[in-house]
């Protein structure tokens, strides 16, 4: 039998590899064997038909969703209960939801799917055969639709998209024209550089305990308890950038990466439970502990539970379903890829559509109905039924404290410390704020056109934040003027989707630049008294300090008043993150270095050495060339006793290791990565914000004028702040207050009528650019200019 290219390209199968079989399921093995014995000794196509695909996807089914199922109910039953752990508090933090949970689960069914019917070829055959070879190609387009599959890699119909050239889609599918799911919420990460698996396809680095150069990795734990610790009192304080510039790269983030963990807490091939086993098995790649360790038990049967990131549809063992490359599995990234303000609005249109009022007219994004800040609005709560912010109790030991659910917002990490909380807040305020003054100005427009307009603005606030205040304080002024220097024009040939090195090891360079204190301060920029300043472990997870202690204010005053903790090479994550994460459940907490290293090898992430080439570096072979590139010959020593060759050292790791290149905050090659990423997140963005034609030159000029320190202003009680928010108050950089802080001016978004007598020819000019400009009743507008003529004016 030939297959027609397009079904190969499409839906070409691949075999997964053999794993142990749950006990009791026979089923499909029986079907199996049933067609082989019975109906044909030698397999025919004929013979391995859709009966076969459809009873093992059964089979598979029943397999995730029992899973899943099963999984969900242990963990409801453990917040009931308080029992929640931290791996589980991480773990919760990292489930799918919506549609990324469909997109997760399609990839399950198929993963699954592939491997009880890998089985059973295996078990008759004992050899490997391409099922390709006994299905047919309705048999296999048939399990690419019934599993989900198809429908994530369908391009859609850009035509039926309104406002497309206006405004950008929650998931930003169709930002390409060309491609429209390029950039999409839920696809794949990219890769820049091919992944490095144990088995070439799937399995993380050091699975297997095979060696890498002539080493074995070293345990993560290992290396995070020999490189990365150092003590609150080793802490030292950056001297130029405050601490809003570290929660800021995590708030950046949080518009860019989120890869969602598997739901399932147990195999699907054997059943075990990963929080009761140290087996590596997929879904599991616990965190072993080294001897001798400083906190945590040891021996065998001692880990840190941890989970694999979910694979997306059509990658690893399965991507001959999709013409893909079968050497590598990918992650998947639940946001979109540009600088969007997603953890504002949502990545997915149902959630975007959740987040907003919809009882009124004004464009307004919902609010608190139960508590407010001073007279202002808080986030809205969760109504999910897990709450994972009831912290109060434990951490007061008050058993009468009130506790509180999680706030929402658009992405689910909003809770995950109070600092990010006030920023989310902050940004979630202003969207408000800009809706009602656009409605001021522009009363016939209706609910869709001032959210949309707001969420216009807002967008290019992030995108002017990060290139103008943030990345030069991360890059340095080198790589800002060689690489993101002046704004080159869309590109729609540039991929503008976020790398995997990017999500998983580069941007992950700030938490090394987090204090161990979250500071609040009161009206004086002094300790606030009745609020003091919050050790970062107990700031997890506790929007109820936002409600109870005071709002955001102290927070936001915390955040541009105290400095940035300074990453060195010799106090590098403090004990909050390393040996206190979420340790407000239990004592058994986790660890973030070593998880950032777990991540990596996850991902199947080549090492130091091939991403220094991959961005012209040297790459150091010895130990005299390694701490030539670190500029420290005891760090170089303790890393090769650890990897055995700089080629071996993670790159997140080795990332952070290297000193600062001039005026930022990242070595050479994370400066390079970080500004690669940002070039074509920028030139791939069809609706960034300097394009021609997204705004107008009288809209950019008001943009470019507006700061974070504006923001602040218009969105709390704070009355003085630095003028910029970013740099540590200094003589040139003074408190400043509020009234002398330029606001964003919106005239250039007033919309004349059409019936109006304006002569603004600039400011029409505009509207006529736009798609279908909204017209107002012929009636209205003749009473209008009657009634102003009346009065001596007319209305612009």
């Amino acid at each position: 039998m030939i297959l027609s290219f397009p079904v190969l390209l499409a839906l070409g199968l691949c075999l997964v590899p053999v794993q142990s079989k749950p006990a009791g399921i026979l089923f499909c093995t029986d079907i199996f064997l049933k067609h082989f014995y019975f109906l044909n000794p030698i397999l025919s196509y004929d013979s391995l038909g859709s009966s076969l695909v459809q009873e093992c996807f059964e089979e598979a089914k029943k397999l995730v969703d029992d899973a899943y199922k099963y999984s969900r109910e242990e963990s409801l039953r453990r917040v009931r209960r308080q029992m929640v752990r931290p791996h589980d508090a991480l773990r919760l933090m990292k489930q799918p939801r919506a549609d990324t949970r469909t997109a997760v689960r399609s990839a399950d069914y198929m993963a699954q799917t592939l491997r009880l019917l890998h089985d059973r070829v295996h078990r008759v055959h004992k050899r490997s055969l391409n099922a390709t070879d006994l299905l047919s190609a309705e048999d296999l387009m048939s399990l690419a639709e019934i599993t989900g599959c198809l429908g994530r890699v369908r391009l859609p119909n850009c035509r039926t998209t309104p406002n497309l050239n206006r405004y950008r889609t929650a998931t930003s599918v169709c930002n390409n024209l060309n491609n429209p799911r390029l950039g999409a919420s839920n696809t794949a990460f990219t890769r820049w550089l091919p992944a490095q698996y144990d088995d070439g396809i799937s399995q993380p680095k050091g699975f297997l305990n095979r060696t890498f150069n002539g080493f074995f990795l070293p345990l993560v734990r290992q290396v995070s308890n020999n490189i990365l610790a150092t003590t609150d009192a080793g802490v030292v304080n950056d001297t130029e950038f405050t601490h809003l510039v570290t929660l800021f790269g995590q708030w950046n983030d949080h518009d860019l990466t989120f890869t969602p963990f598997s739901p399932s807490i147990k195999s699907f091939a054997n059943g075990i439970n990963c929080d009761e086993s140290c087996e590596n098995t997929e879904p599991c790649i616990p965190i072993a502990i080294p001897p001798n360790d400083p906190r945590l038990p040891t021996g065998p049967e001692s880990c840190i539970p941890a989970f694999r990131s979910a694979p997306a549809c059509g990658t690893g063992y399965s991507a001959y379903n999709f013409g893909g490359d079968p050497n590598n599995r990918e992650q998947i990234n639940a946001l979109t890829s540009f600088l969007d303000l997603g953890q504002v609005y949502g990545s997915e249109e149902k959630l975007a559509l959740d987040l907003r009022d919809l009882t009124n007219d004004r464009g307004l994004l919902r609010a608190n109905t139960e508590f407010r800040d001073n007279g202002r609005d808080l986030l809205p709560f969760s109504s999910m039924e897990t709450n994972m912010c009831a912290t109060r109790q434990r951490v007061t030991n008050d058993t009468n404290a009130r506790e509180v659910p999680c706030f929402i917002a658009g992405d689910v990490r909003v809770d995950e410390n109070i600092a990010l909380t006030s920023i989310h807040t902050l940004f979630f305020r202003e969207h408000n704020r800009l809706a009602r003054a656009l409605k001021r100005i522009n009363p016939q427009w209706d609910s869709e056109t001032l959210y949309q307009e707001a969420r216009k603005i807002q967008g290019a606030y992030t995108q002017m934040f990060v290139f103008r205040d943030y990345l030069p304080h991360i890059v340095g002024d080198d790589v800002m003027r060689k690489q993101l220097g002046r704004y080159p024009g869309y590109n729609p040939s540039v991929d503008p989707s976020v790398s995997n090195v990017f999500a998983t090891a580069a941007y992950r360079f700030a938490h090394l630049a987090i204090q161990p204190k979250l500071a609040r301060l009161d009206e004086n920029y002094r300790e606030n008294r009745q609020f003091p300043s919050v050790p970062l472990f107990k700031a997890f997870f506790a929007p109820w300090r936002v409600v109870f202690e005071g709002g955001i204010d102290p927070l936001i005053r915390g955040l541009v008043g105290r400095p940035a903790k300074l990453n060195t090479q010799d106090h590098m994550m403090v004990d909050a993150l390393r040996e206190r994460l979420f340790e407000f459940v239990q004592h058994l907490a986790l660890d973030l270095g070593s998880l950032n290293m777990i991540r990596g090898r996850d991902h199947g992430l080549p090492g130091y050495n091939d991403w220094r080439r991959f961005c012209g570096l040297s790459q150091p072979s010895n130990q005299a060339e390694l701490a030539q590139v670190l500029n420290n010959t005891d760090l170089a020593r303790r890393l090769l006793e650890l990897y055995g060759t700089p080629a071996n050292i993670d790159v997140w790791l080795g990332g952070v290791a290297e000193p600062f290149v001039r005026g930022g905050r990242v070595g050479p090659l994370f400066a390079c990565l970080i500004a690669t990423q940002f070039q074509r997140i920028r030139q791939g963005d069809r609706l960034w914000w300097e394009n021609p034609g997204v705004f107008t030159p009288q809209q950019r000029a008001a943009l470019s004028k507006v700061t974070i320190s504006r923001i602040i202003c218009d969105n709390t009680g704070i009355r003085a702040v630095p003028r910029d928010a970013f740099n540590i108050a200094s003589r040139g950089n003074r408190l400043t207050n509020c009234s002398n802080i330029r606001s964003l001016n919106l005239s250039a978004w007033r919309e004349p009528r059409p019936c109006s007598n304006n002569s603004d020819t600039e400011n029409r000019s505009r509207w006529i650019q736009e798609p279908k400009p909204r017209f107002v009743d012929p009636v209205w507008c003749q009473v209008t200019l009657i009634y102003a003529v009346f009065l001596g004016k007319i209305i612009s």
